[in-house]
């Protein structure tokens, strides 16, 4: 019979895994869940924030203008946990704190996709300051995020708060130190590094797909720029050759996704034998990040997204939607710091101890698609 314990952390963990009762608590101290470990517990405060609720109306590729069928912010950071999970799964790894930091992967984004991020990163170095989205993630669930009597923000564990801003970057110390306390000079747990290549995988695929349905991208086009993809969409016609074309494009993309996620579990199985991984300390004192895909499939990868770069994210029909979001921010920056008595109170408030640039900014940053606009129509002169 399995004891309350063990049930919490079934399956068993590798001994290179996060542990949850090892875990190194969190910045507010509170009593143990009866049912639930830590990471279940921030999983849960992730899915009931705020934030995490607005990613429905954010970009990640194409707005609502095309199709209410192409992915937003959500339904990507969705699809990140599913795959992120079974890789997980698969490697032995804490798959608890793995589907909080892939639901808390985007939190951080703004408005308009890259589009958004761009120009407030261009509008805040003007200012003396910079915009990333890893960072703002931290800052949403350590501070802005408001539910608990207790403390604000989430009050996450520290392993899943170090996981948000090293799951993708490395940061110097030196250049971050009042990131001091998240370890920069060692490497994060498995369990953050897979969250990386879980979300290239997705978006590589699922952009692939969306691209194609918005027929910004043909089929001649994939199969001449994409050699993965030719060749998974010639077996496809072998096997099915009186299906139509759409689904034959499905079986192309869904072998793709196995096989790079199969070749993620096992060449970072092939990696940790290789490095005689056997602790989480052994982890975080390695010398490089050990959850990789082999260099054959990496590059397959990397030709796949230098493919979408060229045709898709820079394709000319998107310039319009692109620069009137670029546009808005501005105006609604330079509005704002003209006119900081027009932002909403707690912002006002927020500007008595924070330079107003980043106060604005953090306001935009949380805004959807929707409420910018809405901003934009009632502001602009």
């Amino acid at each position: 019979m399995l004891t309350a314990d063990l049930l919490l952390n079934f399956p068993m963990l590798a001994d290179y895994a996060v542990h949850a009762e090892q875990s190194r608590g969190r910045r507010f101290p509170e009593p143990p869940h009866p049912y639930r470990n830590d990471f279940q517990r921030d999983r849960d405060r992730v899915i009931h924030s705020r934030a995490f609720r607005r990613l429905e109306a954010k970009t990640q590729v194409f707005t609502r203008r095309y199709s209410d069928h192409f992915r937003n912010r959500l339904t990507h950071t969705l699809e990140v946990a599913q795959i992120a999970r079974t890789i997980a799964g698969q490697l032995g790894l804490n798959v608890d704190m793995v589907e909080a930091l892939a639901l808390v992967h985007d939190v951080g984004h703004p408005p308009f996709g890259h589009a958004g991020e761009k120009a407030l990163d261009t509008i805040m170095r003007a200012q003396g300051f910079f915009f990333d989205h890893n960072l703002h993630a931290l800052r949403i669930v350590e501070d802005f995020e408001l539910r608990y009597a207790a403390f604000r923000g989430l009050n996450l564990t520290f392993e899943v708060r170090e996981g948000i801003i090293k799951h993708s970057h490395d940061y110097s110390p030196d250049k971050f130190p009042e990131l001091a306390e998240y370890l920069l000079n060692r490497r994060p747990p498995l369990e953050a590094q897979l969250i990386d290549l879980a979300d290239e995988i997705a978006y590589s695929t699922a952009d692939l797909d969306d691209g194609y349905e918005a027929r910004l991208l043909t089929l001649d086009t994939i199969r001449s720029g994409v050699p993965v993809f030719a060749r998974f969409y010639a077996d496809a016609e072998r096997t099915y050759p009186d299906v139509i074309e759409k689904l034959k494009f499905n079986e192309a993309i869904k072998h793709i996704l196995d096989r790079w996620v199969g070749d993620l579990i096992q060449n970072t199985k092939a990696q940790i034998a290789k490095a005689a991984v056997h602790s989480l300390e052994d982890v975080r004192g390695y010398p490089q990040r050990l959850v990789a895909l082999s260099p054959g499939v990496e590059e397959e990868r990397r030709l796949a997204k230098a493919f979408l770069y060229k045709t898709l994210y820079y394709n000319a029909t998107l310039d319009q939607e692109k620069e009137e979001g670029e546009q808005i921010i501005r105006n609604l920056f330079e509005f704002w710091m003209a006119k900081p008595d027009h932002l909403p109170s707690s912002y006002q408030e927020s500007a008595n101890h924070t330079p107003l640039p980043r106060v604005i900014c953090d306001y935009i940053a949380g805004m959807t698609d929707n409420y910018i606009y809405e901003q934009y129509e009632k502001y602009r002169q």
